[in-house]
This record gives structure tokens, sequence and C-alpha cells, in this order.
């Protein structure tokens, strides 16, 4: 036969058919610059060239090698994010069994591979969706070749899912415990760097459970240094925000089982607190213990004098969210209490007698941003203080009355600047 209408894939031995449309293939497909979005690790598997020289001619057999190649990538950096990790993903979403490395080099199905892959997290939903459609395409590919040829169309979609979602990206270790550990248990403060986010928000859930696991019990552990146990609920308030809600639910479940059907301590609230897991404890001894929160702040005067004591309060109530947590009728209570803390009472006399206005320093800027915090739940409860009389006859004084103004900025959004 002649060249024109044959040619060798001198790796394969192959004999391919020519088609005529190999020119606008190469023009509508854009697959030049979608090879070169390949990591250079295969690029030197000459996987570029091979592509290249079969894609005019036969379509169809380029997009299967391009399609296995990602599944061989997609194989390994399933052994790069672990084994455990692998076992613990088929177990729970009833895969295949795994039991050593070359199960998944080796035997492990294609499609299996690929939900493996996502539930393991190294794939996100849509990759999954996208990686699945290519199978289906490649599979027909396969099987079919007398009734289904590659068109500009599936060609196009393998080429970029395969290279986007798989080729083109590095293999990226899943964050272990151990390296948590390291993190939290240095002489001084630490705190999860961005690549340390990035890493534990893509984990699975079963790894970032055990992760929360190990900083929930690290932080309760009165056995361990102040300092490990204060990295640890630091770990815990910067991961919180990139937690699976499933996790959130069973780290709930698990501080639950601590609590039983006694009162909830304050050192396990700030812990769910800081893990994004408050909601998830009953509600009758959150509430219980918002209540004794409110009887703290009734227990110490808001009166200036005071100023000493309310550190403890403040840090405490900050340590479980502030006022945007309290049930409502807690809320409107402290409310009442900061707004008169805030308010203070005429000064000048004494050895404050340049200060026209006596409050406390240690509570005024805590109260302030507690009130810019939840500014969007307070008003009603703002409103409400002001028809104390309390308040009324505070702000007769123009200079606290000036200080009554600063809180309804605050509360109402406006800018001090």
């Amino acid at each position: 036969m002649s060249d024109d209408f044959n040619t060798y894939d001198n790796n394969e031995m192959e004999v391919i058919p020519v088609r005529p449309e190999k020119e606008k293939i190469e023009r509508i497909s854009g697959t030049n610059e979608l090879l070169a979005q390949i990591r250079p690790e295969w690029q030197s598997k000459s996987l570029i060239e091979r592509v290249n020289k079969i894609l005019p001619v036969d379509p169809s057999s380029a997009c299967q090698r391009l399609f296995n190649a990602a599944i061989q990538d997609l194989r390994q950096k399933i052994l790069v994010a672990g084994i455990d990790i692998a076992k613990e993903a088929a177990e729970r979403n009833k895969l295949p069994p795994i039991s050593q490395p070359e199960d998944i080099i080796e035997s492990y199905p294609v499609a299996k591979i690929i939900d493996l892959a996502y539930r393991m997290g190294i794939l996100t939903r849509p990759e999954w969706r996208r990686i699945s459609r290519s199978y289906e395409i490649r599979r027909d590919l396969e099987h079919e070749d007398d009734q289904y040829e590659a068109d500009i169309e599936d060609v196009f979609y393998i080429f970029k899912t395969c290279i986007e979602v798989i080729l083109s990206k590095d293999p990226r270790p899943l964050l272990h415990t151990k390296d948590v550990e390291q993190l939290i248990e240095t002489p001084e403060p630490a705190s999860p760097s961005a690549e340390f986010l990035i890493e534990y928000e893509m984990a699975p859930e079963t790894r970032q459970q055990r992760i929360l696991e190990l900083l929930v019990n690290t932080t309760l552990n009165s056995k361990k240094a102040d300092i490990i146990r204060q990295n640890a609920i630091e770990a815990l308030r910067s991961f919180s925000p990139k937690t699976k809600t499933q996790v959130k639910v069973q780290i709930g479940q698990m501080l639950q089982e601590r609590v039983g059907r006694g009162k909830l301590e304050l050192i396990i609230a700030k812990v769910a607190y800081a893990a994004g897991v408050l909601p998830y404890l009953k509600q009758r001894q959150s509430n219980e213990f918002f209540d004794w929160i409110g009887t703290r702040f009734e227990q110490i005067h808001y009166h200036w004098k005071l100023h000493e004591s309310h550190k403890d309060l403040f840090d405490d109530l900050e340590d479980v969210g502030g006022l945007v947590n309290c049930p409502p009728e807690i809320r409107r209570k402290l409310v009442s209490w900061m707004t008169l803390c805030f308010l203070g009472e005429e000064g000048g006399y004494g050895e404050g007698r340049n200060r026209s206005v006596f409050y406390s320093n240690v509570a005024a800027p805590r109260i302030r941003n507690m009130f810019s915090k939840a500014q969007n739940i307070i008003g009603e409860d703002f409103v409400a203080t002001q028809q104390d009389n309390k308040v009324k006859n505070a702000i007769t004084n123009k200079q606290i009355a000036r200080r009554l103004e600063m809180l309804r900025d605050i509360v109402s959004g406006v800018s001090e600047e």
C-alpha cells in the first residue's frame, strides 16, 4: 500500500489508515496547546510524541492512549496519597478491597480507580464526572471500532479532560496525622501554613476526622504542655472552615459522648467552637452553658472599678463565639450589660480628673469588637437596651451620650473613620 494511505507506529508495529480530516482535527481541537500542559514526567516518556504521531491517522487510538496514561497517573497518585487512605475509602464506599499497592497498580478496574480517586479526595466531584464520561467514550472507541470512530468532539473532550484534570497536575501527598503532631508539638506558638490548609481541605473525610480527633484529644489532655494544647486549639480554629460537614458531625458526636448527660464544661465548649461543631451538641446543654456564662457576667458588675475582673469574662465568651452563639434571651441580657459597661459614668474627679468619662479600659474594646461581629443579630437587643432607665439616666451626660452613639454606629455598620 502507498504511504499516502497507511503509516506505521514504530512502537506498536500496527497498520493505521490515514484520515482525510487530519488538519481539521488538529486545528479545531487545539491538541498541541493541550499536550504542552502535560507534566515533564510524562513528556519524558514520549507520550506526546506518540500521541502526536498517531492522532492524524487514528484519533480513536490517540484518545485511548492518552486516557490510559491518565489512568496510570491516577493509580500513582493514589499510592502517593497513601495506601491506608485507599483501603479505608474502598471499605467505606464498598469498592473492591485493597490489601497491597500491587492491587491498585495491577488489578484494580479502571472505573473503580476513578471512583476510588474521587472518594479519596484526589478528584473533585466535577472532575470525577468528567473522567467518568471520558471513560465511557474511551470504552466505545475500544469495543466498537467499526461502528464508532472518534470525531473532533471526542478528541477535544478526552484530551482536555485527561490533561487538565490529571496529567497536568503533580501528585499531592495527603496530610498525615504525624504532620499535624509535628506542627503542634513545638515549644513555641505554631499555626498551619497556607499549604497545610490546602492539603487538609483536600484530605478525604476519614483523614480529616483522624486529624481532628488528634487535636481534640490533645487539647483536652491536661497532661500535655500548655503550649502544645494552645497550638492544638489554634489548629482546630484554622481547620474549621475547611472541614467537611460530615466530619463535623462525627466530631460533634465524639464531644457529646464526653459530655454525656452532665453539664457542658467550659473547656469542651471552647474546643467545640474552635472545631466548628458547637451547633452539633445538644441544645439543652448548650443553652444551660450560656446561661452560666450570663450568670457570671451578672455576678461581676459592669462597673469600671472591676475592670481587672472583666478580662476573663470576655476571654471565655470570645472563645465560645461571643454574642453570635448565645441564645436570644441570654444575648439580650449580655447586650444590656455590655452597653452599660461601655457607657461608664461621669468622670472628672480623683486621679482621673482629666477624664470626662470613667469606663472599663479592659471591657470597652472587647465590647466594640463583639458588637461589630454580631451587628446583624443584636439590633433589636440594642434598641431594647436603650429603654433601660439606667441607660436613659446615664446619657443625660453629653460625653456618655456620645459613647452611646458610638455603639449605635457599630451596630448600624457605620464606619468610625
